[in-house]
């Protein structure tokens, strides 16, 4: 496990490396970012960013959603993959947000996860992008890194690894601090083969067996 010193040091070179630290979906309104988050699931954020303008150019508002076709919703969104189960649950969310929160998306852990198709991961996103509140966000990058680097021990469920980063990351940097996990696990770190010598944090990664670390 990393000591704090170390860990305070990561979080400094990452953020050096990653000035810009925010979510790659596109979005105006708040709801915007639920849907599309639960339209990223197993899909890349770069082919949501293509389908979310013309879904939002169809049904503008969140009344029309609610109401939307679910046939023609998945039309839309089919290259999304699962376009079935995402098409219901936008279409269900979007009426819960109507009835059960005056057409607002709510901003606490409980009411998000009480959405259909909201998970801890989206939860967490809409917290942190939307509300700024101190969020931990835990997707396949975040899993990688944290195990590679050393931040957590051979955890692989994301609940757990969201509870360990929450002992360890200054809450105030912890939303930011995700979306440099996956900027950095994209760019450098990648599934396959990581780019070890061009990683900033490498002389603090548990994985690294360079000569200079």
């Amino acid at each position: 496990m990393r000591t704090q010193e170390q860990i305070k040091e990561i979080i400094e070179r990452l953020e050096t490396e990653y000035p810009i630290a925010e979510c790659s979906l596109d979005y105006v309104k708040d709801y915007e970012l639920l849907f599309a988050t639960r339209l990223a699931a197993q899909c890349t954020d770069e082919r949501v960013n293509k389908i979310t303008p013309v879904l939002y150019g169809r049904y503008p508002t969140l009344e029309s959603i609610a109401a939307a076709d679910i046939t023609e919703l998945e039309e839309i969104i089919r290259s999304c993959g699962f376009y079935h189960s995402k098409a219901n649950d936008i279409i269900k969310c979007a009426n819960v947000l109507i009835r059960s929160f005056g057409g607002r998306v709510p901003d606490t852990m409980e009411e998000l996860v009480s959405l259909p198709g909201v998970g801890r991961k989206t939860a967490n996103l809409i917290l942190g992008d939307v509300f700024g509140k101190p969020a931990v966000v835990v997707d396949t990058h975040c899993i990688r890194l944290t195990n590679r680097i050393g931040l957590v021990d051979n955890l692989k469920d994301p609940t757990k690894i969201e509870m360990a980063l929450r002992k360890l990351l200054p809450p105030e940097k912890s939303s930011d601090f995700c979306h440099r996990m996956v900027l950095h696990g994209r760019a450098v770190c990648t599934a396959r083969k990581p780019l070890c010598q061009k990683c900033c944090v490498r002389h603090l990664c548990m994985e690294f067996s360079g000569d200079d670390k």
